[in-house]
C-alpha cells in the first residue's frame, strides 16, 4: 500500500532561500517601497517619517536598532576618491563600498554610509580614533536619512543617495568602510605633509 501522505509545509528557512534563488523581476519602485518599510521601522512614527519625506525629503530616524551609521568629512571621502567631481566620487564609493548604501548631505558636507548596528561598539568607532573626519553614530543617536529613490541632487533637497540601498537590510560592510577611512585619511595626511614643506 502506497504512502498518500500530503507533503510537509515548507520551513521559513526553506522559503527564504527560494526566494533568494528563484529569479524574479523586482520593479525599481518595489525595491524602494520595501527599503522604505525597513528604514521606517527606525522611526519614532513611522507616519510621521513618510510625511516628513513626502514633504522635505528627509526623515529623522534612530540609528543602534537595525543600522549605525559612519559619518565622514567630504573632505576624506574626496581625499579618499582623488577628486571633488560628484559623479567620480560616487564612482569611487561604489567600488570602495562595495555598493554598500551611502547618502551625502550637501548642506553639512558629509556623508554617511550605513552599517550593521554593532558597528559603533567597534574599539575603533568607540575610542573615537578617525574623528574629526570619521565617526559611528550607534544607539542614542539619530540620523536625518533621505527619501529612498533621491538618488541625485535636487534643487529642494539637500541630501540624497549617493549609493542607493538595493534592498531591506542590505548595507555596507563595516571593513570596507573601515579602508575607506583609513585610505582618505592617509591622503589627507600626505597632502598636509606636502603643503607644509
Amino acid at each position: 500500500m502506497r504512502d498518500v501522505r500530503a507533503p510537509a509545509e515548507p520551513t521559513t528557512d526553506e522559503l527564504a532561500r527560494s526566494w533568494r534563488e528563484e529569479p524574479r523581476v523586482v520593479t525599481r519602485q518595489e525595491r524602494e517601497a520595501a527599503v522604505r518599510s525597513w528604514l521606517l521601522l527606525s522611526a519614532a512614527h513611522a507616519s510621521t517619517s513618510r510625511t516628513e519625506w513626502d514633504r522635505a525629503g528627509i526623515a529623522l530616524l534612530r540609528c543602534g536598532a537595525l543600522f549605525s551609521v559612519i559619518r565622514m568629512s567630504a573632505e576624506l571621502v574626496e581625499a579618499a576618491a582623488g577628486s571633488r567631481e560628484p559623479d567620480s566620487v560616487r564612482g569611487f564609493l561604489t567600488a570602495a563600498l562595495l555598493g554598500g548604501p551611502a547618502f551625502v548631505d550637501q548642506n553639512s558636507g558629509r556623508y554617511y554610509a550605513l552599517v550593521p548596528a554593532s558597528t559603533a561598539d567597534r574599539p575603533e568607532w568607540r575610542d573615537r580614533r578617525h574623528a574629526p573626519h570619521a565617526e559611528a553614530l550607534g544607539r542614542d543617536s539619530y540620523v536625518g536619512v533621505p527619501r529612498p529613490g533621491l538618488n541625485e541632487p535636487h534643487p529642494q533637497h539637500f541630501s540624497y543617495w549617493c549609493m542607493p540601498m538595493h534592498g531591506p537590510a542590505e548595507l555596507c560592510d563595516p571593513d570596507a568602510v573601515l579602508q575607506l577611512v583609513a585610505h582618505g585619511r592617509h591622503r589627507l595626511g600626505t597632502q598636509e605633509a606636502v603643503g607644509g614643506r
